[in-house]
């Protein structure tokens, strides 16, 4: 309101002229909170538009009678009354002014006494901007649409022929029923939409082309001349295509329908009486599938056309709802791909997403018909199977799996095998809900990752004792780096011809807060899956590259030493720019330093590890594998990787008798036709000292010499060698 009480205008606040030609569309904002009224029409301005604004009930039925409103945008509770009164005062007065009611309500009563009172919307509080913009436009395009409609039909009491150019010429379909819902009249669109023609339908009810569902309804609002309908009416409905028109098929298409009663005076009395029913149908079938798939790709994984995550918790929320009412059981099995980043990795991903296509098509096959099958992850996917007589029912389900699976794949490159983990819990006994169950599979899909692999595994609750460990593990992992939790050991490295020590092997130690000194094999498997094995390997890097060069400053220059790396070193991150910054850093000749990896890394990295690989040992960094022998041992790849050394495992020097061990004469053997240098691990006796050294290994390590220490007691050892390690008599 202006000072003298009267309602503004947008455009004496902005200045802003209407520009000629632009039709003015006036609204009237009606709501009692202030700086919300003044600020609408700021948020709603656009090129045409007036606003009167009014805070209370009197200042709207005030503003009323002097214009008619394109839209209203009520408040439904005012300081001196309801919004309700206003579409009462509308109705009273036979006004037709677009009414969207807003209200911060949370009950579905005021929307339905609000539409039911002639709203054309209803609008919650609070609401975004976007929703409000959009209600609004969508009010003021309907409100453009009846003008439209309203100066169609002056225009056609004027003028017959205009009349019948603007309806057979409609997009829509026009037609005129008689009181029992006959066709009195229809427009050619019928013919192009439906394939009838004209005359087919003249004098034949318009439930009879109706789809099944939606006859009865049609029946009773048109064809029903003892309560014909009075009333204007929208509804959607379904209307069949005429099998033998020009698409030659019986389907139907979905239609928007707006009728009006058509009254007239009965000659004999003068009343008012109906004489027929107006309607426009406009085909939204391309409208109605377009929300259909969006419904659907909000429900269902678009490579494979699974159910997602979304629909499968919907699904199995309703079959425990149906297990517990019936007293039954149901499974939950999680499935894992073993192995799927090597195909993404090896052949590219769209190999990748070929092999899921073809996983997820033979998954199906091997469920039951009312069981359901999800992808809720890259290589991911959960089956609900209800009504299970026993537990047994899902195993002999998981080992189909199993056996689908057995058979290759066809991918571009050749065959793949795959295999898969799966996890089963049952309900009730394993959760009584919905995301217990998927993570109690979970689990338990995640203990056949342990145990290797390719098989199935019923939850328990030690798994979930284990589970809850490994999370705890986690989580104190992530804090060890920052807390200076680890350490280093060294164990050395003894050559028996020149009887000295020539290298250390630098062994990480965790220093758990509860659990004391932890070793590698209880957390770096888990350092790596949960991505932290990059950041404690630099730490290992750096640590060990200080402490030889402290050792080489003392005078130690002889000493070399190693240091394990990981395969996800070599996948992620710049390894070779880490060690050629702690040797620049810690001024070390490269050849001091020897990285040991893997038999796994070669057969999984590929081209890229043997690059990386070849890097180092050009910088002169030393290169070994560790554990050879227990792993794949595929000897073409000692060919491809320029590889300086190999480690005899310590499982193959425990093995060795007075007899010997044909491995490790095999290993021997090996790196000496390669010209390879071999140390051997875990020596811990006088007669494995003595085989190893008679094979022509010479550099070992083991507890017989020294177990793994603090850098001060291994520079020790530097300075004086016990002679009991020559001799056969340990010294203790």
């Amino acid at each position: 309101m202006d000072a003298d009480g009267e309602p503004f205008l947008l455009a004496e606040l902005t200045g802003a002229e209407d520009k000629p030609g632009t039709r003015i569309s006036h609204i009237l904002v009606v709501d009692d909170d202030e700086p919300l009224r003044r600020s609408l029409p700021h948020l709603l301005a656009a090129p045409g538009r007036r606003f009167d604004l009014a805070g209370s009930l009197a200042e709207a039925v005030e503003s009323l009678p002097r214009r008619h409103y394109d839209l209203i945008l009520l408040d439904h509770r005012l300081p001196d009354g309801s919004g309700l009164s206003v579409l009462d005062w509308l109705a009273e007065n036979q006004r037709d002014d677009a009414v969207v009611m807003l209200s911060g309500e949370d009950g579905i009563d005021v929307a339905i006494g609000a539409l039911r009172r002639g709203a054309d919307d209803f609008l919650r509080k609070p609401y975004h901007l976007a929703q409000i913009q959009h209600t609004v436009d969508k009010a003021l395009h309907k409100a453009g649409l009846e003008r439209t409609n309203r100066r169609i039909g002056l225009r056609l009491k004027e003028s017959e022929r205009l009349y019948r150019y603007l309806v057979e010429s409609s997009p829509d379909i026009v037609f005129m029923l008689d009181p029992q819902g006959r066709f009195r009249y229809v427009n050619p669109r019928v013919q192009s939409l439906l394939g009838y023609e004209r005359r087919q339908l003249l004098g034949r009810a318009i439930a009879e082309i109706a789809d099944a569902d939606d006859r009865a309804r049609l029946q009773e609002l048109y064809c029903n001349p003892e309560q014909p309908s009075r009333e204007a009416l929208r509804l959607e409905l379904k209307l069949q295509r005429n099998p033998a028109g020009p698409a030659g098929k019986a389907d139907v298409l979905t239609f928007s329908l707006n009728t009006e009663p058509v009254l007239g005076r009965d000659a004999r009395d003068g009343r008012r009486r109906l004489i027929g029913t107006y309607g426009v149908a406009r085909d939204i079938s391309d409208r109605k599938r377009a929300e259909e798939m969006i419904v659907y790709q909000a429900y269902h994984d678009q490579l494979t056309r699974l159910p997602n995550r979304l629909l499968f918790h919907d699904r199995l929320e309703l079959a425990l709802a149906q297990a517990q009412r019936r007293g039954c059981s149901l499974a939950v099995l999680f499935i894992d791909l073993d192995r799927f980043k090597l195909v993404n990795d090896t052949y590219g991903h769209g190999e990748g997403d070929h092999l899921l296509r073809g996983v997820a098509s033979r998954l199906r096959q091997s469920l039951r018909k009312g069981d359901t099958l999800a992808r809720v992850g890259g290589d991911e996917f959960l089956a609900l199977l209800p009504d299970l007589s026993s537990p047994n029912d899902a195993e002999g389900i998981a080992l189909k799996i199993l056996q689908t699976l057995h058979e290759p794949f066809q991918l571009k490159h050749g065959d793949f095998r795959v295999t898969v983990s799966v996890g089963i819990a049952v309900y009730p006994k394993d959760g009584e809900v919905a995301d217990l169950l998927i993570q109690h599979a979970d689990i338990a899909m995640y203990q056949v990752k342990r145990s290797g692999k390719n098989g199935h595994c019923f939850f328990g609750p030690e798994l979930n004792a284990n589970y809850r460990q490994r999370v705890c593990l986690e989580n104190d992992l992530r804090q060890a780096l920052e807390h200076d939790e680890f350490r280093l050991c060294f164990q050395p490295q003894i050559d028996t011809r020149q009887r000295r020590v020539v290298g250390t092997e630098a062994l990480l130690r965790w220093h758990h807060p509860d659990h004391g000194l932890l070793n590698p094999n209880q957390f770096v498997s888990v350092a790596e899956e949960i991505g932290l094995i990059g950041g404690i390997s630099s730490w290992v890097l750096d640590r060990a590259c200080a402490q030889l060069a402290r050792w080489r400053r003392l005078g130690h220059r002889d000493v070399r030493m190693s240091v394990n790396l990981s395969p996800r070193d070599f996948e992620h991150g710049d390894i070779v720019g880490e060690v050629s910054r702690r040797l620049a850093n810690y001024r070390l000749p490269a050849p001091a330093l020897e990285v040991e990896i893997t038999e796994h890394l070669m057969m999984c990295e590929g081209h890229s590890g043997a690059q990386k690989i070849a890097q180092l040992r050009d910088l002169g960094v030393g290169v070994a594998i560790d554990d050879f022998g227990t792993g794949y041992s595929a000897l073409g790849y000692l060919q491809r990787f320029p590889i300086s050394s190999l480690k005899i495992d310590r499982c193959f020097v425990s093995e060795m008798k007075h007899g010997g061990n044909p491995i490790v004469s095999a290993i021997t053997g090996i790196a000496r036709g390669f010209g390879l240098g071999i140390v051997a691990e875990g020596v811990e006796t006088t007669d494995q000292l003595d085989q190893l050294a008679a094979l022509g290994c010479d550099a070992m390590q083991g507890f017989y010499f020294s177990p793994p220490a603090s850098a001060e007691v291994v520079e020790g050892l530097f300075r004086e060698v016990p002679p009991g390690w020559f001799t056969g008599q340990r010294v203790q």
